[in-house]
């Protein structure tokens, strides 16, 4: 059985509702297997994500396509090392992930 996690989008149209996506560089911590880094791709935002999970970063990495390759860069690592230079960011999210 497949588990279809928001399919009315919900959450998505939620998160339009925060800012215009469009360009904004974007730190999601815990991002897991990518489901919501896909979506925020989608927006137009260019996306450094992490997680702590090597393997869900491996399958985050593998399920990403191609199409958006140059805007989402995956990493291991933990919140409370960000590997990103100060002022570099525009948005932080970190949903799902407790």
């Amino acid at each position: 059985m497949t588990v279809r996690i928001d399919p009315e989008e919900n959450e998505i149209r939620a998160l339009k509702g925060v800012t215009d996506w469009h360009g904004k560089r974007v730190l999601e911590i815990g991002c897991g297997d990518g489901r919501l880094t896909r979506r925020l791709v989608r927006l137009g935002a260019v996306i450094h994500a992490s997680d702590t999970d090597a393997g869900l970063i491996a399958k985050a990495r593998k399920n990403l396509p191609k199409q958006f390759a140059k805007n989402i860069h995956y990493s291991v690592g933990q919140a409370e090392r960000i590997d990103q230079p100060n002022e570099s960011l525009d948005v932080v999210v970190f949903a799902w992930a407790l």
